[in-house]
């Protein structure tokens, strides 16, 4: 069984291991950061491969041990990844530079909350639940843990991916490119050199929500009342509660909290509720937002942030009000196909998805990666029920009602209309001007990158064992 990198962090970054050299305090980046007490004779009698564990790099206070670049050696065989150069020197300096970016992150008062955290770690522990069978109780048995303890082992790991990546993103935030830059880069290139765009897919959808009854509302609202009832009682607090019974996957296993977060950031309803608390020691009234209803309870607020905790319980959908949302989805499928009804008319008549019921029902597709909003879905970008439609469609066919779950985790009712099919292609500027503008932009912010680890390198204590002075580096700088 394929294993990915996690289950490999797990058994070994987190293990226990006797050092050859002490630790070094783990403190800022400064270049009058002490050298290792041990001596270097001393270190020179040890046999290399009687070495449990050492440290082989200091950049700045952090310690760069074996065991780190055996662990991100094992990650990326797993992983199928291959190293620019030799493994034994390209690994530690990709980890060096890793260091770079966490320090500057902490300089520059990048933060990522809880919730970020606990919602990326959530991912992963779905994924290795597939891989070892599909349920929590395979995968605790197989790593001889309780998922809790797997997930505290995972949490500084992830906190520090989400901060290199915030910090990157950052850096490069003001890069862009123009036309120009985009058609001189592609002039010359051979052919083969060309991005390969694959298939992508346009698809107009009419989503509707299957009526909740007033009964199931109560019952949800009854429950949230309770909840308040025993906090203000002394029975619990209000963190157990979150942890026993939000269907907030990203914060429940955090006791509701959500961090320090922005109005913006929130749910309008949810925003205008949270920071009007003013005592901690006090639940909000019920709150219904998009994903259902919440109590909230304040923890702190700094600034124009405000740091809260909240139950979510979403209503339940019955199997009769599904099967009553698709009959009707289908008669309205059937009246497309005739031609009696046209999809843009049935999107203000049926859907109930503000988000592309004012683009005419046109799904839309944040490309991250390339910071652009598009239409166009390669078939991996799409829902999974969605993409299974899509399959059995030519363009211009009309799909049978389908359940799904909408981004709010709501389960919903669809029709879609396959829109466009373009077959996979090299990209032409014609065609295709925004993939070959991020090939360019992505180039650009990689120099932009490299320059800014050049120059921090210089201003950065770097110390190596004596092996490592002779590779071939990435980065220049290294060897003082």
């Amino acid at each position: 069984m394929k294993l990915n990198k996690a289950f490999v962090f797990l058994f070994l970054g987190c293990s226990s291991v006797a050092l050859a050299f002490n630790s070094l305090p783990l403190s800022s980046l400064a270049p009058q950061a002490a050298p290792l007490s041990t001596s270097r004779d001393s270190v020179e009698t040890i046999p290399e491969h009687a070495v449990v564990d050492e440290v082989i790099w200091v950049v700045g206070d952090e310690p760069i041990l074996k065991s780190d670049v055996e662990v991100m050696r094992i990650n990326g065989e797993m992983d199928g990844l291959s190293w620019r150069d030799d493994p034994d020197c390209a690994i530690p300096e990709q980890i060096a530079v890793q260091k770079l970016y966490l320090h500057q992150a902490a300089i520059d008062s990048i933060e990522v909350t809880e919730s970020e955290i606990a919602s990326s770690i959530d991912r992963q522990i779905n994924y290795m639940i597939q891989q070892v069978g599909g349920s929590r109780e395979k995968l605790e048995e197989y790593m001889r843990k309780p998922i809790s303890q797997i997930r505290e082992q995972m949490r500084e790991d992830f906190r520090n991916q989400q901060l290199i990546s915030r910090m990157r993103e950052k850096l490069v935030e003001n890069v862009t490119v123009t036309p120009a830059e985009v058609r001189a880069y592609f002039k010359d290139l051979p052919e083969d050199s060309i991005p390969f765009v694959p298939t992508e897919v346009e698809v107009q959808i009419v989503s509707k929500q299957p009526r909740i009854s007033q009964e199931e509302i109560n019952r949800v609202k009854n429950l949230l009342r309770e909840y308040t009832e025993r906090v203000n009682n002394g029975e619990t607090t209000f963190s157990t509660l979150a942890r026993l019974y939000s269907e907030d996957p990203g914060t429940a296993r955090q006791g509701g909290e959500l961090g320090y977060t922005g109005r913006g950031m929130l749910d309008p309803a949810f925003a205008n509720v949270a920071f009007n608390l003013t005592d901690p020691a006090k639940i909000s009234k019920i709150v219904e937002t998009e994903f259902g209803f919440h109590i909230i309870q304040l923890i702190d607020k700094r600034g124009d942030k405000v740091n809260v905790r909240h139950i979510l319980r979403k209503p339940v959908v019955t199997p009769e009000a599904i099967d009553s949302t698709k009959q009707m989805l289908d008669s309205v499928a059937v009246k497309l196909r005739a031609g009696s009804l046209k999809f843009d008319e049935a999107v203000v008549m049926y859907s109930d998805d503000k988000d592309t019921r004012m683009n005419h029902g046109l799904m839309a597709f944040n490309d991250q990666e390339n910071g652009q909003r598009t239409s166009r879905f390669q078939m991996k970008d799409l829902p999974s029920e969605v993409a299974r439609e899509v399959e059995t469609l030519q363009p211009g066919e009309i799909s049978n009602a389908f359940e799904m779950f909408n981004d709010k985790g709501k389960k919903v009712v669809a029709i879609i209309l396959l829109k466009n099919r373009v077959p996979g292609h090299r990209a032409t500027i014609t065609e295709d001007f925004q993939v070959m503008k991020a090939v360019v932009l992505a180039k650009k912010r990689e120099k932009v990158l490299h320059n800014w680890v050049v120059d921090k390198i210089k201003h950065t204590y770097v110390r190596m064992n004596d092996r490592y002075k002779s590779c071939n580096f990435e980065y220049e700088g290294w060897v003082k």
